[in-house]
């Protein structure tokens, strides 16, 4: 179960580089004014997730459960604050829709308004499966 989680662990954050990279190259790290997601959210959730899979990489290999529980634990901001930027995205992401070829600026402007919903859904869920296959890991359960 360990490999597992860490096989979907590395696929969520292959989602979320794709992500951030579109987000950063559309200049939302420097123009405030056009993204609806605040530098410090987006940076935090990787840089939280990022972490957690350095450590969780660290338990599959030794098997020290202090260092998976702290990995998992890490798991909680990382997931609020997903959804706390899937919040801010769906209206930018919903208006751009409504306002393609209108020339409109605002959130149809913002740089996350580039991203796949396909590359977001697939992000959440595989969020979703990592957390319940880091924990049925770490707690011994399904092999």
């Amino acid at each position: 179960m360990g490999i597992a989680s860490l096989i979907a662990w590395i696929l969520t954050a292959g989602g979320g580089a794709f992500m951030l990279a579109k987000w950063v190259s559309g200049g939302g790290h420097r123009d405030r004014t056009r993204t609806h997601l605040p530098p410090p959210m987006v940076f935090g959730h990787f840089a939280f997730a990022a972490l957690g899979l350095v450590l969780w990489i660290g338990y599959v290999f030794t098997d020290n459960h202090p260092v998976g529980w702290v990995a998992l634990a890490l798991l909680i901001p990382v997931a609020a604050l997903g959804v706390a930027m899937v919040l801010r995205w769906w209206p930018v992401h919903r208006n751009h829709t409504q306002l393609v070829g209108a020339g409109a600026s605002g959130p149809a402007d913002a740089p996350e308004r580039s991203f796949p919903v396909a590359v977001v859904l697939a992000h959440g869920v595989l969020a979703v499966v990592t957390v319940v296959l880091a924990l049925l890991a770490i707690l011994e359960i399904g092999g």
